[in-house]
């Protein structure tokens, strides 16, 4: 049968790109979708301004006028002034399993790339690392959190035929919080704390968290700035992923721990876990969809871990030990044992290292590929 691909210029083929998830996956009992509005507005350059600095190309393909894949192409100016390589990325590529389909969707960003003068392409990478990222190749028989991604097994033969090889992983864990810690994490978090002249902060209001979100961002950046997918977010981005993921937190999940100058030493976000609520709404919040989600956050029965970040000269002091020491002291109270977190890059030692306390298990792995053109 043949197969068309047309690239995305009007609603129709921006709704097929958006909608060909909620299709492929309905029968797949681990995939949460994500919120519609949300993918839409992403992919929007009225709504997103990341592409004030990424030039974008996205693509559908069709089979007896179905849409059975999508491809989507990311030439990101700032990741490539990082790298100093015309590195394109390709994103959010889904498809049926038909090796034809996923030939031409990736020949097509292939020769988009080319004509833009990349030597190289890799992905499954988003606008950031705060969007979608890698593919999914360990864990499928697991619930992915709302900040990760579900991927149908077979991609990675798919991956595998068309010559992509392994840039990088991402691992995540599964951690398992005690009834009790032990004595010697408070005598630590004690030691530390007046050593260096630490402050825990705790909220109970999205009024109290509000004179940090900046402040949460710029350490991001800090913290953040050699790992890989990773580059300096402007300030409209700032308030893009401010106005996109604050407004659903809860407070009481959101751990601040501040130097003796009263500056951000490190943070951590966590969230109840939404999953199986995202699953209910179907990526919709209207008629019922909001009603799952308050309730899940009300209501928490497992946590997801989103985001930490410490200041880089303290990033081996223990600081991230004390943040999680207070997400420990939280769970406790709402009755919540069970953290899953989202990815971390196989090589972040630093940051795998803060389970080291806890019971747990790596249980799901997502990889980037790459390609040389």
């Amino acid at each position: 049968m043949a197969i068309e691909i047309k690239e995305v210029i009007d609603n129709k083929t921006l709704n097929d790109f958006v909608n060909l998830p909620y299709t492929l996956y309905k029968n797949e009992a681990n995939w949460v979708p994500p919120m519609k509005k949300d993918e839409l507005h992403a992919l929007l350059p009225d709504k997103n301004p990341a592409f004030e600095f990424c030039k974008v190309k996205m693509w559908v393909a069709y089979q007896d006028g179905k849409c059975v894949g999508r491809i989507g192409g990311i030439i990101n100016s700032l990741w490539i002034e990082k790298k100093g390589q015309n590195i394109g990325r390709f994103t959010r590529p889904e498809f049926i399993d038909d090796k034809a389909v996923s030939q031409q969707l990736f020949e097509t960003v292939e020769q988009w790339f080319k004509a833009e003068g990349m030597v190289e392409m890799q992905g499954p990478l988003g606008f950031s690392n705060l969007d979608h990222q890698g593919c999914l190749i360990e864990g499928h028989d697991w619930l992915p959190s709302v900040a990760s991604d579900y991927h149908m097994a077979y991609y990675q033969q798919h991956f595998d035929a068309l010559g992509y090889e392994k840039e990088i992983d991402w691992v995540e864990f599964r951690i398992t919080f005690p009834d009790a810690l032990p004595e010697k994490a408070f005598k630590v978090a004690d030691m530390l704390t007046k050593r260096y002249g630490l402050q825990a902060l705790n909220f109970k209001s999205g009024k109290e968290l509000e004179p940090y979100k900046q402040k949460v961002f710029a350490l991001f950046n800090k913290a953040f700035a050699e790992l890989f997918g990773t580059f300096q977010l402007p300030d409209k981005m700032v308030q893009f992923y401010i106005n996109k993921y604050f407004p659903i937190l809860n407070p009481r999940y959101v751990k601040i721990i501040l130097d003796k100058e009263d500056e951000l030493a490190g943070f951590l976000i966590a969230l109840p876990s939404l999953s199986e609520a995202m699953q209910k709404a179907k990526g919709k919040l209207l008629p019922f969809g909001w009603w799952h989600i308050m309730k899940a956050l009300k209501k928490p029965k497992e946590m997801d871990l989103m985001l930490t970040g410490v200041k880089p000269e303290l990033q081996k002091m223990g600081v991230a030990a004390l943040l999680m020491n207070d997400l420990w002291k939280t769970a406790k109270e709402d009755g919540v044992k069970y953290v899953e977190t989202t990815g971390m890059l196989e090589n972040n030692h630093v940051a795998i290292q803060m389970w080291k306390s806890f019971e747990h298990i790596q249980h799901k792995r997502k990889r980037c590929y790459k390609k040389a053109l």
